[in-house]
Formats: structure tokens, C-alpha cells, sequence
């Protein structure tokens, strides 16, 4: 006796379940593939905008904190002041303030002409008035001895640093709009007022016995330290960087991480976009690079010293360059990473020549009675969750250092590198001396034997 038919998934007793409709099942790998594709499509976008915007975030934060901050300005532009080139542009300008009013040969013509007023021979009175060229060579190395003292003492120093820290708007101007101040701009052309200097040095000549000095009128007493038709051209992106550079770097960082996790293979994701920005980076430093050398090599008449324009050049423009290179260093350093954490023969090879290497020392180690305990074993169940902690640890360090430099990033290595070799030797230490399995027990044997 036989039971009803067994009900079926696709239908009453008996009955076959319906087929499925190959439309529908194409449709669906249809949807699912171009899922797939606009997934990749998303993330090598997202990835390529991370690299081409990573330099772009230096400079921005490169403008907000330099350009923008009196302090860090101060300090940046401090150091100018013992520049040789810089000593040697201000007391040539310096020279040239304070003398441009004197006249040798016409002091000398009215000395001889007073003179013989007063009885002198009139061979005599001539030969006065052939002291011209003599009186502007004695005055002028009367003037550049003063100025070179004044530039050399810590007054100008004090006097460098005072006038940038008074004027550090007009620095803010320089990118955004018309100076002000000692430190002026106006169009493309930078220049310092170094009206108290030349003052200081009519007074030491006047100390020092040259009274007419008391009586130089006032001239134009203005450095011109750097000059650019491209300035103007600057400031609307200058003023964009600044309205966005405390969030831009953040963004930068959220569209990588998102173009890494919609990537398929992550880890080479991301060892691409470090790749990708290290070489933006290295880019844009070897166009510094060649926009120095333009720029010194076109420098107008205004500037009257190319040392000096380079040495200002060069020390704005310091940090930008340091944050290039740490972010190439960087990049390289986590592509790095992320290749020795891959499948690769030869990162498997260096993994198990560490784990092998931690595994000796474990086993001498307890050879001598010298174990890690409970610790040893625990880091040993957790060792992937410690390893993605001391990751996460160090990149919230660079995230929060003040600047970091190529020396932070491998300083930070390091110490990664230290964290991760005593997790290898505890996870070792665990295993050696973990606990002992039972031993295997064979079928129980009697005392009566076969049948």
C-alpha cells in the first residue's frame, strides 16, 4: 500500500516545478554585472581623483598654514634676516637710500667756491673742486660701513622680524587681494619697507661725524623681494584653497577609503592609490623644481638681487616641499605594506622566515623556563585583531602630528615594526608553550580473546 504522491517545492503533489524563465535568469546576471561594473567604474574614478587631488591638499593646507599663520610665517621667514643674501640685497638698498641725494662734485664745487670766496687761490679752490669723485667714494664707504653694521647687528633682526609680524596681513593679501603695511603688495611685485633701517643708519652717521647726513630727504626705501605677473592670475585659487583647506585633506581622504572598499581587490586598490599620489607628489615637486629655475632665470628689473630671490623663494615655499616628500615616502612606504600583507611568493617567504625566526627564539626561550603565559597564548587567539589595532594606532598618530616630515614617517615605521616583531614573538611564545593536547586513547582491550 502505497502513500499519496510527496508534495514537490514547485507544486502540488505530482506535479513538476515550473521552469525557470531564462529571461528573468538573464536579466538578473545582466543586473548583476553591470552592478559589478559600475562598482569598478566608481572606484578607479575615486581612486585617480585621490591621486590628482592629494598635492592639490598639501598646497591648500600649505596656504592655510603658512601664508595665513602669523606665527608659523614668523617663524618661516625669521631665518631671512641672517640670510647672507638678504644682508648683502639690504645694505646695498640700504646704501643706495641714504646716499641717492648726495652729490660729490656739486658738495665739492660749492666747498671751492665758498673757499675762494673767503681768500683761497683759485688753483687752490680747483683742486677742492676736483674732490668730487673722492667725497662720493668716502661717503659711500662711510654709508655701506654703517649699513653693514646695522644689517649685521641684532637691530635688524629684531627690526625683520617685527615688520613681517606687523605687516603678516598684507602676506595674506599678497594671495588674496592688495597689501598693506611695511610688506607691500601691489600687482605682481612684493616689496619690504626698510624705511627704519636707512634711519638708523643716517643717525650712525651722524654719530660718526657726518652731519650732513641729518639732512638726506626722504627717498623711496622700498626691497623689492619677489615679483610675478602670475600673482594676480593666483588669488582667486589662493582664496578658494583657503575657504577649503580645513576640510579639503579630509575629503581627500574619504575619497580614497571609499574608492579602496568599492574596489574589488583592496589591497591592490590600495596599493595603487598610494603609488598613484606618490608619483602626483613627485610631480608637482619636480615642477617646483623647474618654476625656480624659470623664475630666476626671468627675473625683472626690480628685484635687484637673484640670491636674495631665491633665498625667499626657498624659504616659502620649504614646507610645501617637505610635505611632498613626506607624502611620496608615505605612499611608497603603504604600497610597501600592503605588498608584504598580499599572496605573493615572495611576501609568503618573508612572513614565514619572521614566523619561523619569532618560533626559534620562542622555543629557546623556553628551553630556559622564560615563557609568556596566558599572555603569549591570548596574543596568539588575537594576533589579527592586535596587528589591525597597532595599524589603526599609528595612522591616527600621523593623522594628528603637527606637520609631519619623511623623518616622522619613518619614525613611525619603526615603530611598527617593533609593535608587530613582540606580537610575533608573543603569538610564538603562545604556541610553544600553549596547552599540551590529550594524548590519543586506542580501542579498549579485554581480557578474553576471539570467539
Amino acid at each position: 500500500m502505497t502513500g499519496p504522491p510527496a508534495a514537490t517545492p514547485g507544486g502540488p503533489a505530482g506535479e513538476e516545478p515550473p521552469p525557470r524563465s531564462p529571461a528573468r535568469y538573464g536579466a538578473g546576471r545582466a543586473s548583476g554585472a553591470a552592478g559589478r561594473a559600475a562598482r569598478v567604474t566608481a572606484s578607479a574614478v575615486l581612486i585617480v581623483l585621490t591621486c590628482v587631488l592629494v598635492p592639490v591638499a598639501l598646497l591648500a593646507t600649505w596656504v592655510h598654514d603658512i601664508a595665513l599663520d602669523t606665527d608659523r610665517y614668523v617663524s618661516t621667514v625669521s631665518p631671512l634676516a641672517r640670510e647672507p643674501a638678504i644682508q648683502d640685497a639690504a645694505v646695498h638698498r640700504i646704501t643706495e637710500a641714504v646716499g641717492a641725494k648726495v652729490n660729490g662734485p656739486q658738495a665739492a664745487a660749492d666747498i671751492g667756491t665758498w673757499l675762494q670766496s673767503h681768500g683761497l687761490p683759485p688753483r687752490a679752490a680747483d683742486a677742492v673742486k676736483a674732490l668730487g669723485p673722492q667725497i662720493d667714494s668716502a661717503v659711500e664707504q662711510a654709508v655701506t660701513r654703517a649699513a653693514t653694521r646695522v644689517v649685521d647687528s641684532k637691530a635688524f633682526e629684531t627690526v625683520w622680524t617685527t615688520a613681517n609680524r606687523a605687516a603678516h596681513q598684507a602676506v595674506v593679501h599678497a594671495l588674496t587681494g592688495e597689501g598693506r603695511g611695511a610688506f607691500e603688495v601691489k600687482g605682481g611685485t612684493v616689496t619690504l619697507d626698510i624705511g627704519t633701517a636707512v634711519e638708523r643708519v643716517k643717525k650712525d652717521l651722524v654719530d660718526a661725524g657726518i652731519s650732513p647726513a641729518a639732512k638726506i630727504p626722504d627717498v623711496n626705501k622700498q626691497l623689492v623681494l619677489f615679483q610675478s605677473d602670475q600673482l594676480a592670475k593666483a588669488r582667486k585659487g589662493a582664496h578658494l584653497l583657503d575657504v577649503i583647506g580645513n576640510w579639503f585633506p579630509v575629503l581627500v581622504v574619504v575619497l580614497g577609503t571609499a574608492g579602496v572598499l568599492l574596489a574589488r581587490h583592496r589591497r591592490r586598490a590600495l596599493a595603487r592609490t598610494a603609488l598613484g599620489a606618490a608619483f602626483a607628489c613627485l610631480v608637482v615637486a619636480i615642477g617646483l623644481v623647474v618654476a625656480r629655475h624659470y623664475y630666476l632665470d626671468h627675473l625683472p628689473p626690480e628685484v635687484q638681487s637673484r640670491a636674495a630671490a631665491a633665498a625667499v623663494f626657498d624659504t616659502l615655499l620649504r614646507f610645501l616641499k617637505v610635505s611632498l616628500r613626506t607624502a611620496v615616502v608615505l605612499g611608497v612606504v603603504v604600497a610597501l605594506g600592503a605588498y608584504l600583507i598580499g599572496p605573493g611568493r615572495l611576501p609568503v617567504v618573508v612572513r614565514g622566515a619572521c614566523d619561523r625566526t619569532a618560533d626559534s627564539a620562542a622555543q629557546w626561550a623556553a628551553g630556559y623556563h622564560i615563557t609568556t603565559g596566558r599572555a603569549g597564548t591570548w596574543t596568539q587567539a588575537h594576533r589579527r585583531s592586535l596587528t589591525l589595532v597597532a595599524l589603526l594606532v599609528v595612522a591616527l598618530v600621523f593623522t594628528l602630528w603637527n606637520h609631519p616630515t619623511v623623518l616622522t614617517v619613518l619614525l613611525l615605521v619603526l615603530v611598527l615594526l617593533g609593535v608587530l616583531a613582540v606580537l610575533a614573538l608573543l603569538a610564538a611564545s603562545g604556541r610553544t608553550t600553549g596547552p599540551t593536547p590529550p594524548p590519543a586513547t586506542g580501542p579498549p582491550t579485554g581480557d578474553g580473546g576471539g570467539a
